[in-house]
């Protein structure tokens, strides 16, 4: 009797530890739905720790593109691109600990029909649990938490450098033009260096804009070219722009240029050179200011050109 005792408890136990492996399968599928792609859905908040979402909150939505390019970040997670959707597959699911668990996940892209490329790569992947309240939550995805959190310090260490000489062309620069009823600087970054912890050199091409407003559209009043390097260094703990050595106007625009630029010359000419590229980033650096300040705009307009929506 005792030894049937046995017998079915081992069953019982079995039987559960299956039921158990079997919910947190079909939860973690669930859970897949909410991987992040070009966008994190707002119900995904539902399905995350609040941590986890509350970076990627700060990935994709309060931190500027600071060139016109995609967030690179994005990379970070499984994306369907190109017309493919990512399909997920749960092939299995560790429970570590009480409220802890890891899902191994295989990834291949189907097309936008339904079907897939029989030779396209499957990919692993994990997604990582956490019990809260009774409710098993995205935790991380891939480890990839702690590489958004150092790509959210460097952005943010980059925002505040790019303020500092957005301060600086505006106020130092932007002054000397026709005034309009804002200014914004084009800023193109070629390098950085870091002397020491006070000070930080960047070398760029910089652009100021003064606009006036038109209804929903910024008209171009004045601007102009600074290239050059700027000195940048920390004062009660803020980055100030205290020294500019500009690049020449006229015949001595290139001996000044490879004089100020030496090793990075030949990236600035790159960019300095190419107009399609310059206002590519003109537009995007605009439409990230006008969005950092809530402004009702559309459009922006050079005299004598078309209007560009932004």
């Amino acid at each position: 009797m005792k030894r049937l005792f046995i017998i079915v408890l081992v069953v019982l136990l079995f039987a559960a530890c299956t039921s158990k492996e079997k919910q947190l399968r079909e939860r973690a599928a669930e859970l897949c739905q909410y991987i992040p792609d070009h966008e994190l859905l707002e119900k995904s908040k539902d399905y995350m720790t609040a941590d986890f979402y509350a970076v990627l909150d700060t990935m994709f939505n309060h931190l500027p593109e600071f060139e016109a390019m995609d967030h690179e970040w994005l990379y970070y997670f499984v994306t369907g691109n190109g017309g493919t959707i990512a399909d997920y597959e749960v092939v299995g699911v560790e429970q570590t600990d009480e409220t802890h668990a890891v899902a191994t996940i295989n990834v291949r892209q189907k097309w936008e029909d339904g079907s897939f490329d029989e030779s396209t790569d499957i990919e692993e992947h994990k997604l990582y649990m956490e019990k809260v309240n009774g409710q098993w939550l995205m935790s991380d995805f891939d480890g990839h938490k702690k590489d958004c959190i150092e790509n959210i310090a460097n952005s943010r260490k980059e925002q505040a450098m790019r303020d500092a000489i957005s301060d600086y062309l505006v106020k130092e620069i932007g002054a000397n033009y026709s005034q309009g009823e804002i200014c914004v600087p084009v800023l193109m970054l070629v390098s950085t260096e870091e002397p020491d912890d006070e000070q930080t050199l960047v070398w760029g091409d910089f652009w100021v804009f003064n606009y006036d407003f038109a209804g929903d559209t910024l008209k171009t009043v004045s601007g102009g070219n600074h290239s050059g390097c700027m000195l940048l260094q920390r004062k009660n703990g803020a980055l100030t722009a205290t020294d500019f050595e500009q690049t020449e106007d006229g015949a001595g625009n290139e001996v000044s240029a490879k004089r100020i630029f030496g090793k990075h010359y030949d990236v600035y000419q790159n960019m300095h050179s190419n107009q399609d590229v310059r206002e590519a980033v003109r537009h995007e650096q605009l439409k990230e200011y006008v969005r950092r300040n809530g402004l009702s705009v559309h459009y922006y307009q050079d005299y004598g050109w078309d209007a560009v929506a932004l």
